[in-house]
């Protein structure tokens, strides 16, 4: 009977004994004080010893979503281009009939 490995699966390197594996799991985070839940977050998980190795790109994408920034337009260091300003006395109703 031959077993069958998990490409997926890596050695642990805190109990040297387990796999870790991806698994989704429910991400706790503190944001000033509250606390955020996240679940079916990616996370690597040894099977023996439970270390858990969370996914860096979802750890950046989920940082970026929680940035108090998110969603906010950047302002450029580019100067703003000014209208011409109109001339004293135009636009202005005329006063002869």
């Amino acid at each position: 009977m031959s077993i069958s490995k998990d490409p997926a699966a890596v050695p642990c390197n805190e109990c040297q004994a387990g796999m870790m594996r991806l698994r989704f799991i429910t991400y706790f985070t503190w944001l000033d004080e509250e606390l955020v839940t996240v679940p079916n977050f990616p996370a690597w998980v040894c099977d023996v010893c439970g270390k858990r190795e969370y996914d860096e790109r979802a750890v950046n994408w989920l940082t970026t979503l929680l940035s108090p920034n998110a969603g906010q337009t950047t302002i450029t260091d580019r100067p703003r281009r000014r209208l011409p300003q109109a001339k004293r006395g135009q636009n202005r109703p005329s006063t002869s009939e």
